[in-house]
């Protein structure tokens, strides 16, 4: 696998323990084009960099040693694990986003981070489920990689995870609504999965948040942070998986 360098200067200077990796988080790049994503990577003053950039035509670029602490995950959060950065890899993809009109990633692109990925989760022995996106760990701020990123693909090559319904079969309790003690067993089976808490902000917006973050990664057809019947059964059987 090729990777070429193309060191950013946003990172932590001292050296990190590398047993103390234990996540890997997707980005995508949201910017108008990969020239200004790289850029803005490489400016001292973005304070903002990743590991591994992935640009449209399938290239690896290393933007940060794996040693070191890049600044790719902000505040965020995922079970008992604070600020991300310390302990992850970041892997920026290049996509517009929702911004400058998302779109689906390439073939090669996605070629390309099934390799890179499954290289760091074996040299650092890295849970699969640990794979996470942006919006997992930060979901009252991130969209990204959003619901045009291939979850349940890359689940089939030991990547991240997904659930184990059939799409057709529980496609029927989509909008089928649920009693406020059922939207509470969900919430709370979004924190079982990993999902962070926030007491910093209203708790209704918040758990539309989560919700919405869910959904980009588990539903994605349909993501309106409404909590329905399909959302419950699918967060309670990933919940199986994880256990």
């Amino acid at each position: 696998m090729k990777i070429n360098p193309n060191y950013s200067p946003n990172f932590d200077s001292k050296k990190r323990s590398l047993d103390k990796i234990n996540f890997i988080i997707f980005h995508y790049t949201g910017m108008k084009n990969e020239k200004k994503a790289i850029d803005k990577l490489l400016d001292i003053k973005s304070k903002v960099s990743c590991h591994y950039f992935i640009k449209n035509n399938g290239e690896i670029l290393r933007m940060v040693p794996d040693s070191y602490i890049a600044w790719h995950a902000g505040v965020s959060s995922w079970k008992k694990f604070k600020s991300l950065n310390k302990s992850s890899i970041g892997i920026e993809i290049n996509n517009p986003g929702h911004e400058f009109k998302y779109k689906k990633f390439s073939k090669k692109q996605i070629y390309s981070l099934i390799k890179l990925t499954r290289y760091i989760i074996k040299k650092y022995k890295i849970n699969p489920k640990s794979v996470l996106g942006h919006s997992d760990i930060a979901p009252d701020r991130k969209r990204d990689p959003g619901e045009k990123f291939p979850w349940e693909f890359l689940s089939k090559k030991k990547i991240g995870i997904w659930h184990e319904l059939k799409s057709n079969e529980i496609k029927v309790y989509r909008k089928l609504k649920l009693s406020n003690l059922l939207k509470i067993k969900f919430i709370n089976n979004l924190y079982k999965i990993g999902y962070p808490k926030n007491s910093k902000i209203n708790k209704n917006k918040y758990n539309k948040n989560i919700t919405v973050a869910f959904q980009r990664r588990f539903r994605q057809e349909l993501i309106d942070g409404k909590i329905d019947k399909e959302c419950l059964l699918i967060s309670e059987n990933l919940i199986k998986k994880l256990n």
